[in-house]
């Protein structure tokens, strides 16, 4: 059987299924980080692999930038659990011919991030490679019990932070040729460039006991909360009016607004669950995050699958679900 055919997240299946959980590990492969427990205290533990070519072009990403956004994915993961990062391991694979000052750059902005989030680049690797190749780990811990995927129960509301769909649309717009330069154009690309992760969101939510499930948005909405779904063997119905989309976005995305939301991707917001009871709790808390937290849906039994309706309550047909290294083509 071919890697396409298996897809990505079919894989990770395989691989979970036929490795064992191993002592301390209270969370392993399938998650947004690694679980583990040593001597009563929880630490997180999140890895990325960024391959030139595959997850971006140094046509339209700058070695700062990308510097920026290689830690910023992993906070994004530990954000999610509810985690605090703590330590980063970075390994390089760079091609001979890279100039000294770009590598530089690199780490400059590495380090920009990590010293607003309270990281210490620890350690890693070097080694001469045919394309840039970047593999960062994130260690992290938690005060409080880490949230999980699989919380989620028939009945719990589904939230979201910031907006979606920003970030793909960034994307399309920087490979697009010329293109009006003004400000929404420019918040759009900075979103792709510098995602924010919500760290003090996910730290809240899992002190506060708010979030029953939570994952980060990398590979659109609709693939990961097929992803928190199948964790937590609910269903999921999303209201399309509900969406929360940006002013910029809204003014760039024409007749695929819906689709971008949907399935963009690299937006790096959190979506988790709720009970329904816990909403004012919620609305106290939600000026002091500092980032806007939208209801966007509801969790349903299992076999109603996901499902998105319009405002008549209609299904909607969306063909795609979100990103897949294997079955993508780039």
């Amino acid at each position: 059987m071919l890697l396409k055919e298996v897809g990505e997240f079919g894989l990770i299946e395989r691989i979970r299924q036929a490795t064992p959980k191993g002592r301390g590990v209270r969370i392993g492969i399938g998650d947004d980080a690694a679980w583990l427990e040593c001597k009563n205290r929880s630490f997180l533990i999140t890895s990325d692999l960024l391959i030139e070519g595959v997850h971006f072009s140094l046509k339209w990403t700058s070695f700062y930038g990308l510097g920026y956004k290689t830690l910023a994915v992993n906070l994004s993961d530990l954000a999610a659990m509810g985690g605090s990062p703590a330590y980063l391991i970075l390994s390089l694979g760079i091609p001979v011919d890279f100039k000294t000052e770009d590598v530089e750059e690199f780490y400059r902005g590495i380090r920009t991030l990590a010293s607003r989030s309270g990281v210490a680049l620890v350690g890693g690797d070097t080694s001469a490679s045919k394309r840039f190749l970047i593999s960062a780990s994130l260690v992290g811990h938690s005060p409080y019990k880490p949230i999980t995927r699989s919380g989620g129960k028939v009945g719990d509301d589904l939230y979201v932070t910031g907006t979606l769909g920003d970030s793909a649309l960034g994307l399309k717009l920087l490979k697009e040729k010329g293109g009006r330069a003004n400000k929404e154009r420019g918040y759009l690309i900075s979103r792709h460039r510098f995602p924010t992760a919500r760290l003090k969101a996910g730290t809240t939510l899992a002190q506060k006991n708010l979030a029953r499930a939570m994952i980060d948005v990398s590979d659109g909405l609709l693939q990961d909360l097929s992803h928190l779904c199948k964790a937590s063997s609910i269903g999921a119905v999303i209201w399309q009016e509900a969406l929360p989309l940006s002013r910029a976005y809204r003014t760039f995305a024409g007749e695929k607004a819906l689709l971008y939301a949907l399935t963009g991707g690299e937006d790096y917001e959190l979506l988790f669950c709720l009970r329904p009871r816990d909403r004012s709790r919620l609305e106290r808390i939600k000026k002091r995050l500092g980032v806007p937290i939208t209801r966007i849906g509801k969790c349903l039994p299992a076999h109603e699958g996901i499902k998105v309706i319009n405002p008549k309550g209609e299904p909607l047909s969306i063909s795609v679900t979100g990103y897949d290294h294997f079955r993508n083509s780039h």
